[in-house]
């Protein structure tokens, strides 16, 4: 199994990477983590053939997370996708779709898909199997917009990946990515403290209760893409490729 990291960066684009985006694939796996508005041109980019992805899971709904959806579906649907789509995300995520496909293509909320699309809301700290994938959501912090929020624990072929999505620290995040083989964390300044995002310090303080096997620092401002070359933690960048 492995993972690709289609896009790593923030909303703003620090660094010129595009919108979240991991592409996990494996034997009987194949499935989105995060959708942002770059998203399409990315997986393109990688010549990632989007027909053959089963699965997307939405951490919250902004767009450098979530935008990227209806340009996904437009092209699925003049690709004339026959494949079983399902999108997975916080409560709310069927009225959120629907509304963002309005906003970027009038009336195309109402179209229907040549192929079977589920839209499935996720309870925290309930896991939901999809397949191969066990999803495990779990709270976090970032706001009171665009939520809610969820970081996630994913079980496929035996491994685990942990994703923090967009938080400031909170006590959620260790059973969310304790012991993972691949623990994805934001970083969005190195010891700066701001709410709704989380720093590489305050990470640190935390990453002997986590004990993840790898960690990947992910969503960097400019503060932290400077400090790249000196950082003792794998950062991500757009393309990586990380074999589990």
């Amino acid at each position: 199994m492995q993972l690709r990291f289609i896009g790593c960066g923030d909303a703003l684009g620090s660094g010129g990477r595009a919108n979240t985006c991991f592409h996990v694939t494996g034997d009987r796996v194949n499935f989105l983590i995060d959708c942002g508005a770059s998203s399409l041109p990315a997986l393109k980019r990688c010549d990632v053939i989007s027909d053959s992805i089963d699965l997307i899971l939405i951490t919250h709904f902004h767009g450098d997370h979530f935008a990227g959806l209806p340009f996904f579906l437009l092209d699925a649907q003049f690709s004339r996708r026959t494949r079983p789509l399902v999108i997975a995300g916080p409560q709310g995520i069927e009225a959120r779709l629907a509304q963002v496909m309005e906003a970027l293509f009038e009336h195309s909320s109402g179209t229907k898909q040549r192929f079977d699309l589920s839209v499935v809301a996720l309870n925290p700290e309930e896991s939901c199997n999809f397949g191969a994938v066990k999803v495990t959501p779990y709270p976090v912090v970032h706001g009171g917009s665009g939520g809610p929020f969820l970081a996630y624990r994913i079980e496929a072929e035996g491994r685990v990946i942990a994703y923090s999505a967009d938080t400031e620290w909170t006590d959620m995040l260790i059973p969310a990515a304790r012991e993972a083989d691949l623990f994805i964390a934001e970083a969005y300044y190195y010891d700066r403290i701001v709410k709704n995002h989380l720093s590489l310090t305050t990470l640190e303080a935390h990453l002997p209760e986590i004990n993840a096997k790898r960690l990947i620092l992910t969503h960097m401002s400019d503060d932290m893409l400077g400090r790249l070359a000196s950082l003792p933690y794998t950062p991500a960048s757009d393309g990586l490729v990380v074999e589990l």
